[in-house]
């Protein structure tokens, strides 16, 4: 059997809703092959993160070397990175091993509010990382940061992605779950803009949603789609988790991702 094969980058959830953990259950869900290279441990659950223990970068680096010379993947997702000397050696073998198909998370905020990208860690990821990826996936908070717009309107969201499109010659997806009304997501791929039209799913148990679309997407590109359909896909996906109605957790609980293959 040819299964397609998916990466993922990221840290550790030890409740299961979101990074590696979310990751790995949506790859499965979507029919592919699902590998992993942890960069961190978080110490975390529905109400919030109470610690993150970085993992040393010759085993990060060591990990990526037995992935890549052994089981290729077909796209890569990188999600949390959270330190500058991690981002580094992920920059250096993702060159080395000239990776393609990279859907990139910047993930610099938890759900909850929490902090999760040190200063180091943002120059590395927008001067070496970012540059690299086919699919950047930004939230609100985060496209602001990296477009230096204040993002208020449909109109701002687009000129965000235009601005970070041409700076990291990427297609960027800016994802409006934290406006208001629907869930309305804007993708820029340097010339077109393509707008992803949802309906909000009322529900406060998001916990994981960026994680899960991004790598969604990946197992979408990984299976030879172009980004907009893998980014159609993965937005069906994530709102069938949504509605499914999981109620985990005392704070913002995870989504299904049990939900039947989109």
């Amino acid at each position: 059997m040819n299964m397609r094969k998916v990466l993922t980058i990221a840290g550790s959830d030890c409740s299961g809703g979101a990074g590696i953990q979310a990751d790995l259950k949506t790859m499965t869900a979507l029919g592919v092959y699902g590998m992993s290279v942890i960069v961190a441990l978080t110490a975390q659950n529905t109400t919030g993160v109470y610690g993150i223990l970085d993992v040393p970068r010759e085993f990060v680096a060591k990990q990526m070397d037995c992935v890549f010379t052994d089981i290729v993947p077909d796209a890569v997702k990188i999600g949390m990175v959270s330190c500058g000397e991690t981002a580094s050696v992920i920059a250096e073998k993702l060159s080395e091993y000239q990776v393609k198909n990279i859907v990139l998370d910047p993930v610099m905020v938890s759900t909850s509010g929490h902090r999760l990208l040190r200063e180091d860690a943002v120059n590395v990821l927008t001067e070496r990382i970012l540059p690299l990826a086919a699919l950047i996936t930004p939230n609100i908070p985060e496209a602001e940061i990296l477009s230096g717009i204040k993002i208020q309107t449909e109109a701002e969201m687009e000129q965000a992605a235009r601005r970070i499109a041409k700076k990291y010659k990427s297609a960027v997806l800016v994802k409006g779950g934290h406006q208001a009304g629907d869930a309305d997501d804007v993708m820029c791929d340097g010339q077109t803009m393509v707008w992803f039209r949802e309906k909000r799913v009322p529900t406060n148990n998001t916990h994981g949603t960026g994680c899960t679309l991004s790598s969604a997407a990946a197992c979408g590109m990984a299976e030879g789609r172009t980004i907009e359909e893998s980014v159609q896909r993965a937005k069906a996906y994530l709102s069938a988790g949504l509605k499914a109605g999981l109620k985990l957790g005392k704070g913002n609980g995870p989504l299904n991702h049990c939900v039947r293959r989109v």
